[in-house]
C-alpha cells in the first residue's frame, strides 16, 4: 500500500486491508449536515449520511481488536467488527447481512442510539484519538440494505405453530417481533395508535428520524410475516388475561407514556404542553403542516423545561414551528445535561438558548388564561442526591420572569396504569412498572415484559436490548426450555432510571 493511492484506486485494485500503522493515520470523518440556519426552519433530516467511499474509508479506521469491547458496549450485542470489516472490504451486502442478523432496526439505531456513551465509548481508537464512527457506519449499511431489498433472499424459517402476542410496536416490541419471527413463531403486534412505531413515530422528530425510515423498518418485519393490529388498546379493547388465553406467549412493551408535570402553580393554563402531547401532535399527527387537521400552538417565545433528549426534541421543534426565541430551562449545570452531546450541539447551532441552574416556580397567564410567562429561580449545586448528581438548591432572592407564550414540560414520563390495572395477577412495583425476573418473565407465566414499562423512561437502544432478550427467552419458553417465573431474581425494574 502506498500513500499516493486514492481510496477509489485502492478499491479498484482490490488491495489488502491497510496495516494497523496506516489505519491509525486516518482521521475520523464527520457526517455532512444541513446548514444550521436553513434546517431551523424545516423538518428535513439534519444528518445527511456518508457516501460509500467515506464509509469504507472510515471502516478502515477499525483496528479489528482481538478483544472487541465495542460488542460488550452494545445493548443488542451487534458484531460490530464483523460488519465493519466486511464494509471495509467493499462488500456492503455481506456487511448488511451481518448487521441485520444482530439488529432488527439498524436504520433507527444508526440515527438515535447514543453510541458515544456505549460502543464508541469503549472503542480502543478513542484511547489516543477519536473512536471509530460506529453509528455513522451502521446507518450507512442499514440504509443501503433498506434501499436494496431485492438483494436479500426471502427465506423464512419452518413454522413452529406457536403464536406470540406483542403489546406495543415501539423499539422493544418491534425488536422482539424480529427475533421471534426468524425463529419460526407467528407474531401479532397490538398497537394502540393507528400507526406502528411507538415512540419512534410519535416521540422522535422527523429531523432526527424520518418517518419513512421507520415505516420501511416496519414494512420489512411485515414482509417477514409479522401481523400488526392497530387501534387495539390492551386494557380497554381487551385485557391482558384475555390476550394470554388466545396466544402461547405475550410480550408487553407498552412503554411509559404518561407525562410528568412540573408541580407548580399555573401549569393548567392554556399554552402549557407536556412534551408527549407537543411532540405527538407534531410528529404523529403532522401538525407542523399548516394543512393538518391537528392544531398546534406556534409561540413566538417558547420555554422548554428539562434537559434530556426529549427536551432537545421539543425545543428544536419549537424553533421549526417559528419560535423567535426557544429556551431550555434546566435546573442543573451544563455538565449534568443528560441529552446527547450531538443534540445539544445541534440545538445551539439552531439558535436555542440555554438557561442553566434555573428552575420554574410558577406559570403566569393573562386575564384570559393564556400563558404570558414562566417565573423561575436561580439554583446552585449542593451535595449529591440519590441519582449521584449534585442536588440543585435555590438561591434566595434570585427570582425572575421569562416572558413566553408557550411552556413545554419535558421532565420525564411514568407508567400508564391502563394495562396493568386490568391484570390483577400481574405484579408491579411501587412506581407502577411491571416486575420481571432475570428472563424478563412477569408474575404471569408466559407473559414477558421489557422496555420502559419495566425500566422506566430510558433509551431506544436499551428497549431494543430488552426486546432482543425477551425474544430469545420467549423462544426458549415456547420450546419448553424455560422454567416458570423466578421470583427470587432481582427485578429489572429495580434499575429504573430516576427511581
Amino acid at each position: 500500500m502506498t500513500d499516493n493511492l486514492t481510496l477509489a484506486e485502492r478499491l479498484a485494485a482490490h488491495l489488502e486491508p491497510l496495516p494497523k500503522k496506516e489505519r491509525m493515520k486516518i482521521d475520523r470523518h464527520s457526517m455532512v449536515e444541513q446548514d444550521a440556519l436553513a434546517r431551523a426552519k424545516n423538518f428535513a433530516e439534519v444528518n445527511l449520511g456518508y457516501t460509500e467511499q467515506l464509509a469504507i474509508l472510515e471502516a478502515d479506521r477499525c483496528l479489528q481488536c482481538p478483544k472487541p469491547y465495542c460488542i460488550d458496549g452494545c445493548p443488542v450485542s451487534v458484531n460490530i467488527p464483523n460488519f465493519i470489516r466486511l464494509l471495509g472490504e467493499g462488500d456492503v451486502k455481506a456487511a448488511a447481512d451481518s448487521l441485520l442478523g444482530d439488529n432488527a432496526l439498524p436504520c433507527v439505531t444508526g440515527r438515535v442510539c447514543p453510541q458515544e456513551t456505549q460502543c464508541e465509548q469503549v472503542c480502543l481508537r478513542g484511547k489516543t484519538g477519536k473512536p471509530v464512527a460506529i453509528g455513522y457506519l451502521e446507518r450507512f449499511v442499514a440504509d443501503w440494505a433498506i434501499n436494496h431489498r431485492d438483494a436479500f433472499a426471502d427465506a423464512r424459517p419452518t413454522p413452529t405453530g406457536k403464536t406470540v402476542a406483542i403489546v406495543g410496536s415501539g423499539p422493544a416490541g418491534l425488536t422482539a417481533a424480529g427475533e421471534l419471527t426468524k425463529r419460526g413463531h407467528k407474531v401479532t403486534i397490538f398497537e394502540a395508535f393507528h400507526a406502528a412505531g411507538g415512540v419512534l413515530i410519535y416521540g422522535i422528530p422527523e429531523f432526527r428520524l424520518p418517518k419513512d425510515i421507520v415505516q420501511k423498518e416496519v414494512d420489512r418485519l411485515v414482509a417477514d410475516g409479522v401481523d400488526i393490529e392497530p387501534n387495539s388498546i390492551v386494557g380497554k379493547t381487551f385485557t391482558l388475561p384475555e390476550l394470554r388465553e388466545k396466544f402461547d406467549a405475550v410480550f408487553v412493551a407498552v412503554g411509559a407514556g404518561l407525562p410528568v408535570f412540573m408541580g407548580v402553580p399555573g401549569e393548567n393554563f392554556k399554552g402549557v404542553y407536556s412534551a408527549n402531547e407537543y411532540l405527538t401532535r407534531v410528529n404523529l399527527m403532522g401538525a407542523y403542516n399548516p394543512d393538518s387537521d391537528t392544531p398546534i400552538l406556534r409561540g413566538k417565545r417558547v420555554a422548554v423545561v428539562g434537559g434530556g433528549n426529549v427536551a432537545m426534541d421539543s425545543v428544536r421543534t419549537a424553533r421549526r414551528l417559528g419560535a423567535q426565541e426557544a429556551v431550555i430551562v434546566y435546573r442543573r449545570s451544563r455538565t449534568e445535561l443528560p441529552a446527547r452531546v450531538e443534540e445539544v450541539h445541534h440545538a445551539e447551532e439552531e439558535g436555542v438558548r440555554f438557561e442553566f441552574l434555573t428552575a420554574p416556580t410558577e406559570v403566569l397567564a393573562d386575564e384570559k388564561g393564556w400563558v404570558s410567562g414562566l417565573k423561575c429561580v436561580r439554583m446552585e449545586l449542593g451535595e449529591p442526591d440519590a441519582s449521584g448528581r449534585r442536588r440543585p438548591v435555590e438561591i434566595p432572592g434570585s427570582e425572575f420572569v421569562f416572558e413566553c407564550d408557550i411552556v413545554v414540560a419535558a421532565i420525564g414520563t411514568r407508567s400508564n396504569p391502563l394495562l396493568t390495572s386490568t391484570s390483577p395477577d400481574l405484579k408491579v412495583n411501587k412506581w407502577g412498572y411491571i416486575e420481571v425476573d432475570g428472563n424478563l418473565q412477569s408474575s404471569m407465566p408466559g407473559v414477558f415484559a421489557g422496555g420502559d414499562i419495566v425500566r422506566g423512561a430510558a433509551t431506544v437502544i436499551l428497549a431494543m436490548g430488552d426486546g432482543k432478550k425477551a425474544g430469545q427467552n420467549i423462544d426458549a419458553y415456547l420450546r419448553g426450555e424455560l422454567a416458570a417465573p423466578q421470583p427470587e431474581a432481582e427485578p429489572a425494574s429495580a434499575t429504573a432510571r430516576g427511581h
